[in-house]
């Protein structure tokens, strides 16, 4: 087996609601089974990690431990019974189950400390990831729009496939429009979804927005959301409202919008104990309240299907990456995203 890197340079998570650590770090001497080792070109950052940085589910009983779920690399090795990726294989890296073994997971040291790692992390040089957390890409794939389709595009793009079940005409809110609503709006138009309502608090997001197919756009910071989408639905009822920030008020002003048998799909992760509290008769009777969990989105199918679709010029994705950052500004890029600097998807180039 080719021999590993000894070392890399990796964002560290040590300490809940602090910035991170970019420290050097020791990898495994061998691969276990399933296992993949792969050196990472451009990895994004997903509101996921700024959920984990602040703790959102609570307490985090991995610390210190590494963080990010979508990517493009190269394959390096292979651990024992790999068979879907090999050496030099271009991939997409993704939180998603796909083909292949589910690996145990791998375990770096730094100054002789352990620190942890799930299936998947992407913010490092190199990353040991579990074999169904790779997919192969065409050797000529883009790499920096490949990143994408870890989590921005196939969650964005399930969502409305799988959960909502969008069909032609439909009314859609989207309420939240960073790297994964600006895919959903895109997703909506695809089906012809209308009208397609954008709403975020940046104006540079809601701008994105309507180039990604939003019909209308609502910056919630000077309208009230409720009055604004009752006056563009007009006497129609709202189908589907999906909402991206987790935000209990969001979600019941999203439940008390749509019809009796409308739509309302939950993507942010909301806070460990902030509840919704909502009338929920109307579920006997056709309303449906649901999570989404990455779109349920099948890696090994979907990214094929979706890469071309970008291939063919049918959906837009260079767009969407509005900002580079390196590892060693990775804090840089986490405030940037939380004062909505970033207005698209920001990668960081290894």
């Amino acid at each position: 087996m080719q021999s590993l890197p000894k070392k890399m340079k990796a964002a560290i998570l040590t300490e809940l609601k602090k910035p991170l650590t970019v420290a050097e770090i020791e990898l495994p001497e061998t691969l276990a089974v399933g296992q993949v080792l792969v050196k990472i070109h451009f990895s994004g950052i997903c509101g996921s990690q700024l959920g984990e940085i602040d703790g959102a589910k609570g307490e985090d009983k991995y610390l210190p431990h590494l963080l990010g779920h979508e990517a493009s690399g190269t394959v390096l090795a292979v651990g024992p019974g790999v068979r879907h990726v090999k050496p030099g294989n271009k991939v997409v890296l993704h939180w998603r189950k796909g083909v292949g073994i589910d690996a145990e997971t791998p375990t770096y040291y730094w100054d002789g400390r352990k620190v942890n790692a799930g299936w998947v992390t992407t913010l490092s040089e190199y990353a040991i990831v579990s074999e169904n957390r790779v997919t192969a890409i065409p050797d000529e794939s883009d790499l920096e729009v490949a990143a994408l389709f870890g989590c921005a595009v196939t969650t964005g793009f399930g969502i409305i496939e799988n959960n909502a079940k969008v069909r032609i005409g439909e009314s859609v809110v989207v309420f939240g429009a960073g790297g994964i609503g600006l895919n959903i709006i895109q997703a909506a138009a695809l089906v012809s979804a209308y009208p397609i309502i954008a709403v975020d608090l940046y104006e540079s997001k809601l701008k994105l927005a309507k180039e990604m197919g939003a019909t209308h756009v609502i910056n919630s910071r000077d309208k009230d959301p409720r009055t604004e989408i009752l006056s563009i639905l007009s006497a129609r009822k709202l189908d589907v409202f999906i909402d991206n920030t987790g935000l209990p008020n969001v979600i019941e002003l999203g439940y008390s919008l749509t019809h009796a048998q409308g739509k309302v799909i939950l993507v942010g992760v909301p806070r460990n104990g902030s509840n919704i509290n909502i009338y929920s008769l109307p579920l006997h009777f056709g309303k449906q309240i649901t999570g989404s969990h990455g779109g349920e989105a099948i890696p090994q199918h979907d990214i094929s299907r979706y890469h071309h679709l970008y291939q063919a010029g049918r959906i837009k994705l260079r767009e969407l990456i509005t900002d580079y950052f390196s590892l060693d500004d990775i804090n840089d890029a986490i405030q940037n995203m939380r004062n909505g600097e970033v207005h698209g998807r920001c990668l960081v180039k290894m």
